[in-house]
């Protein structure tokens, strides 16, 4: 292992995978059949991504708060953004969930822009939001 080459897992960290999770009707084990594997693991690695953020009351002048968010499709970066948030936040969740916001405004426009170009297979699936 210690010539082996590092690389990532299309997967969250800290899922746990069971046979408990697999299909045990006769309909969802034909349905499974019908989808290739290379194909579906190949589709798992165009999950869109998005991390969030915010700082509270940052700036010192207004007391407002900094949000931020990044978005990975395949493992890369294809969106960011940080801003100063326009209302001041009462407490460190309200800006966290003011940011939250932002970034699922956006989530929902890079969906749709993404299926309009019909280049990535499993974009119909939800946009996960990490909150930090």
């Amino acid at each position: 292992m210690e010539h082996s080459k590092r690389g990532l897992l299309p997967m969250r960290h800290g899922i746990k995978l069971s046979k408990k999770q697999s299909p045990k009707t006769d309909e969802k084990l034909k349905r499974m059949s019908d989808i290739p594997y290379a194909s579906a693991v190949g589709s798992i690695q165009y999950a869109v991504q998005c991390y969030s953020d915010a700082s509270f009351q940052s700036d010192d002048d207004d007391a407002k708060s900094q949000s931020g968010f990044v978005f990975n499709l395949n493992g890369g970066v294809v969106a960011w953004k940080s801003s100063k948030q326009d209302t001041t936040a009462d407490s460190t969740t309200e800006a966290e969930y003011i940011a939250a916001s932002k970034a699922a405004k956006e989530a929902v426009w890079m969906k749709n822009y993404i299926q309009e170009l019909d280049v990535v297979p499993s974009i119909a699936e939800p946009v996960v939001i990490f909150l930090r």
